[in-house]
């Protein structure tokens, strides 16, 4: 893992944030896409998106192969995640580089307990509920924490869950370790599920993504 990049403090208007997260939703977007998701008119999102720009918040890359000109397609980088509301999770990068240099082994406890306190939390949560109530309390707790998160059941019986957001992308970005507690902290929240995840932040994708899937109802 390489350094995180220092933050530089942006001010965003109420309008601009709704065009970040909308973006961020979406992994990428055109103007005109992101217009019809927010009612509002192209022209509007293009002034957004332009100061967005201007600010590091986005960036975009042209798509040839559509009819007429190439189109502008935005999506969010690094520093839309500090724009955006996060939990406060009592994480620094400084004091864990200072506790990594002092015994390296007691970073990755650092997240192992954090996991087992957030596990224990929503084990209390979600006792006796139902597979999608199950999925939506998670979904719900990790968006009240800043990851932007949802989930969808597919017609085959899996859930996906998307986390657009990173709550903790400074530490993420830097200790591995952070990425692999918040897989564990699905797994044993939900050890009747299957989980895989198929997208990943930290490896260059837009957003994280899981897919969970019960073997019970395979046999059903």
């Amino acid at each position: 893992m390489t350094d995180a990049a220092p933050t530089r403090l942006v001010e965003l208007s109420p309008a601009q944030k709704q065009v970040v997260v909308a973006v961020k939703k979406r992994g990428e977007a055109s103007a005109e896409e992101l217009a019809e998701a927010l009612g509002i008119t192209p022209s509007g999102v293009r002034q957004h998106l332009a100061a967005l720009r201007a600010a590091g918040v986005v960036a975009a890359r042209q798509e040839r192969g559509r009819p007429g000109r190439p189109t502008d397609l935005y999506h969010s980088t690094d520093l839309a995640e500090a724009m955006l509301p996060t939990a406060s999770v009592d994480l620094s990068v400084e004091l864990l580089d200072h506790i990594e240099e002092e015994d390296p082994q007691l970073v990755s406890r650092i997240f192992e307990r954090r996991r087992d306190r957030r596990v224990a939390q929503a084990r209390t949560q979600i006792a006796g509920k139902s597979l999608d109530d199950k999925m939506a309390f998670l979904a719900g707790m990790l968006d009240e924490e800043g990851y932007l998160a949802d989930f969808e059941k597919l017609p085959d019986g899996v859930y996906r869950m998307t986390l657009h957001s990173c709550a903790i992308w400074a530490v993420a970005s830097k200790y591995g370790q952070a990425c692999t507690t918040e897989l564990e902290f699905l797994r044993e929240v939900l050890p009747e599920v299957e989980i895989e995840r198929i997208a990943h932040k930290a490896a260059g994708a837009y957003a994280c993504g899981y897919e969970l899937r019960d073997p019970s109802s395979s046999r059903a």
